[in-house]
């Protein structure tokens, strides 16, 4: 009887040493979670990486502490950086932000981060994608927008100067019209739907944000990407180019007049006469 009435009672001691130590465990993370946002905010982004860890190993579960670890990560990747050290820290910020996604499949803020650090280590269609998914769940994220058609004007790009440098020609950027029949066909086969949806998504761009004065720039550079297209269709092509140098009319309004407000909001937003 004394045996079995000490039973209850020993486990009870147990789960509440169990819970004072568990406590005290969420305790000290949290103060590791502190510690780090300051380094974080400094830009100590290794000192902040292990405040974070040690965070994670005191409350496994704690997952704000994860997603600024991520970031912690994310932001020492150096973009268009080949290097084994780069890369090696751009998949342990893609792991975490991946553990993030696999909890909740719809956190923009996973997204986001997957897909820039995709864009800054080149790997551009992954990027694309992701940026894509955000669009799924924001449809008014006119950054997301842009940038799948920088990505598509990039890839647009690249194919144009590779199939133009196998004819020895280099390209002008309103249309080459020294090029031959066949590499106007390798164009619209390579680049035709890259341009389609790189100008649908820019015109998004701007249709969600009117002064955004980058995308505005891009459809310039992405309605003469359209040139290369027009093969024997001279009056195409020049449409084409008129439209892209109406774009960089565009962009430099919408530049200017975004300057006048940062000013404005700088000083005050008094304008002086």
């Amino acid at each position: 009887m004394k045996l079995t009435a000490r039973i209850p009672v020993t486990a009870a001691l147990l789960a509440l040493m169990l819970g004072s130590v568990t406590g005290c465990s969420r305790l000290k993370a949290r103060d590791q979670l502190t510690k780090g946002v300051q380094a974080f905010k400094n830009a100590r982004y290794e000192e902040a990486v292990d405040h974070f860890e040690t965070a994670i190993k005191l409350d496994p579960d704690y997952e704000t502490a994860k997603l600024y670890l991520a970031t912690s990560y994310s932001y020492q990747v150096v973009p268009n950086l080949d290097t084994p050290e780069n890369m090696k820290i751009a998949q342990k910020a893609l792991d975490g932000f991946q553990g993030i996604l696999a909890k909740d499949p719809n956190d923009l803020a996973a997204l986001k981060q997957i897909a820039s650090i995709y864009f800054n280590t080149k790997k551009l269609s992954e990027a694309k994608d992701y940026q894509k998914k955000v669009i799924s769940l924001d449809p008014k994220d006119s950054e997301a927008y842009y940038t799948v058609g920088v990505v598509d004007w990039m890839q647009a790009y690249q194919n144009a100067r590779t199939i133009l440098a196998a004819e020895g020609v280099t390209d002008d950027g309103n249309g080459n019209v020294k090029k031959s029949k066949a590499a106007c066909q390798k164009l619209q086969e390579q680049n035709g739907p890259l341009i389609s949806e790189g100008l649908e998504f820019l015109n998004k761009a701007v249709e969600i944000n009117p002064n955004y004065d980058d995308a505005m720039s891009y459809l310039n550079l992405t309605w003469r990407r359209k040139a290369d297209l027009e093969c024997t269709d001279d009056n195409a092509r020049k449409d084409d180019l008129a439209k892209a140098d109406d774009w960089v009319q565009k962009s430099m309004g919408a530049r200017k007049e975004n300057e006048k407000k940062k000013e404005e909001k700088n000083s005050g937003g008094v304008t002086m006469q």
